[in-house]
């Protein structure tokens, strides 16, 4: 197939797929006499993985870890759950951190009298003075 049916297939992009292969992500695909690349169903399997794990958060190094367990016949389905696990607690120290950054607003939002003058404690805290200029 071409890129534009395995783009269909796997819901991603052309210029996503190409960018997949620069990085050398995926099995380079073949190259027909006409040069243009052509796909098999490995690469719709290893495209879809990429897509999914992209989507819930792995990022690309972490994709390159995943895709080589795939295509690893001795691979530990434990390994695949540590690296798993590791994303989920990867993800809960960063919604711990956004909470925070939250609070941190809405604390200088409080503060703020979001009014027509010129004094604002939001700018100030942030600057790290204690008037306005």
């Amino acid at each position: 197939m071409n890129i534009s049916e395995i783009a269909k297939k796997t819901g991603l992009t052309s210029k996503a797929i190409r960018f997949y292969e620069e990085k050398g992500l995926v099995t380079a695909p073949g190259r027909s006499d006409n040069g243009y690349r052509f796909y098999g169903d490995k690469h719709v399997e290893e495209l879809t993985l990429l897509r999914q794990a992209r989507q819930v958060g792995f990022t690309l190094d972490e994709c390159r870890e995943l895709l080589a367990l795939f295509h690893d016949p001795s691979r530990h389905s434990a390994d695949v759950k540590q690296r798993t696990l590791q994303k989920v607690a990867d993800i809960e120290r960063h919604i711990q951190e956004l909470q925070a950054m939250r609070q941190r607003l809405l604390a200088l939002a409080e503060e703020c009298p979001g009014d027509d003058s010129a004094d604002c404690p939001i700018i100030n805290t942030l600057a790290g003075c204690c008037h306005h200029r």
